[in-house]
């Protein structure tokens, strides 16, 4: 993160390497509003569910977006805050006890506490990502979210716990590197997610942020204001689009491009009578075809997607805790009808979800596809005073670097 000592202007950059695109994003955040200046976009296909498998594709498809953002914004950046997801992500629930040194809570003692949560085995070859607290105790008393400055003997605080790969994000981290950034710290995807695109309201009353991507959806869900629950589906909107490819028997690029332009997860909501055309593969001519046709193929998609995300909430018993429902972002929810199939098939409320929340160039990313890289450039900012964070990843970058020769 940059700083201008004049104005106090900060520059920050974050990062989002999707399976099916690379996004960058660079904010400038001065009198305590974020604008977005620059935004680069890249494809790529060095990604499976969140997992690099190929590093120079990835690195290259970073440095194409990495180059575009900085073109728009006209400045340079060294540093990103990255996003990582995937399914090797895991997230647990942890606790901690500590005696309270000073009859009243102090910062210090709620972070003896929360150290005192992390304080549980984790595998050598897993890291910790976020340590989230969720609520404390005083002497036995529940429910209490800022004890700070409250009387008692015994502070215990409940933490949510993430964790991943440690070789998966080295391997993201490499990519990073090899394009010529450095990684200033790291963020859950749909964490940055939920932070783009939830109210403070949403997140008291209960709300799972479903970030529909090229190839997972990523959950997670809020109650009371804290994290209860991440999880992850490996199908995304490359799903919808293979279906349509094999269905409709056309290549997989005009697929995608019959999917954004006349896919419709409700098929009563199209006109019976609107063709469309649709390329032929080999050389074949051009066919016309019934619009209906092609929202069946993505209706059936759509069905069980949603029917995936039902099913994974009510095992957790997290249905009954949706005060305001489920809210859709990500590219994938963009299909027109998914929403209205949502609140069919989830029961809940379901909205689509976009960044709120950022100024500059409002109209390039108020769209659900730029909720993730929105909301990292958010984290970045709430993180920024806690060095803690910085140095490790700082350090860990250093070793990566002397691996890699750079």
């Amino acid at each position: 993160m940059a700083r201008d000592a004049k104005t106090e202007t900060r520059i920050i950059a974050g990062l989002d390497i999707g399976t099916t695109k690379v996004s960058c994003a660079i904010g400038r955040f001065e009198n305590g509003q974020l604008d977005i200046i620059g935004v680069g976009n890249a494809s790529n296909t060095g990604m499976r569910h969140g997992v690099v498998v190929n590093i120079d594709t990835t690195s290259d498809a970073i440095k194409k977006a990495k180059d575009e953002a900085e073109l728009m914004a006209g400045v340079r950046v060294e540093g990103v805050w990255l996003a990582v997801g995937g399914q090797h992500i895991q997230s647990f629930a942890s606790g901690g006890m500590v005696a309270v040194r000073h009859k009243e809570v102090q910062q210090e003692d709620i972070d003896r506490v929360i150290e005192a949560a992390k304080a549980v085995a984790i595998p050598q070859d897993r890291q910790v990502l976020h340590v989230l607290p969720q609520d404390f105790r005083i002497d036995g008393q529940l429910g209490i979210y800022d004890p700070i400055g409250m009387a008692g003997v015994r502070l215990e605080a409940s933490v949510f716990i993430v964790t991943g790969s440690t070789s998966v994000i080295q391997n993201a981290i490499k990519c990073t590197l090899r394009a010529g950034l450095r990684v200033d710290g790291l963020v859950l995807t749909q964490l940055a997610s939920a932070m783009a695109v939830l109210s403070q309201d949403e997140k008291n009353l209960g709300v799972t942020v479903v970030d529909i991507g090229g190839g997972t959806c990523d959950m997670i869900t809020f109650l009371q204001g804290s994290v209860i629950h991440t999880g992850l589906l490996p199908v995304g909107g490359q799903n919808f689009t293979h279906d349509v490819a094999i269905g409709l028997k056309t290549t997989q690029n005009h697929g995608e491009t019959l999917k954004r332009k006349y896919g419709c997860a409700l098929p009563e909501m199209v006109s019976e009578d609107e063709a469309i055309e649709v390329e032929s593969v080999g050389g074949r001519k051009p066919r016309t075809l019934m619009r209906r046709d092609l929202c069946e193929v993505v209706e059936a998609r759509a069905e069980e997607t949603l029917e995936l995300i039902h099913h994974a909430l009510d095992e957790k018993g997290l249905l009954t805790k949706l005060g305001s429902g489920v809210v859709l972002t990500g590219g994938g929810s963009l299909l027109h009808g998914l929403v209205e199939m949502g609140d069919f098939v989830l029961d809940v409320p379901v909205r689509r979800g976009w960044p709120e929340k950022v100024g500059g160039l409002v109209d390039v990313v108020r769209q659900p596809s730029c909720s993730t890289v929105v909301g990292v450039l958010l984290y970045g900012l709430s993180q920024n005073k806690e060095a803690g964070t910085e140095v490790k990843v700082a350090d860990w970058t250093k070793r990566m670097k002397n691996l890699l020769g750079m």
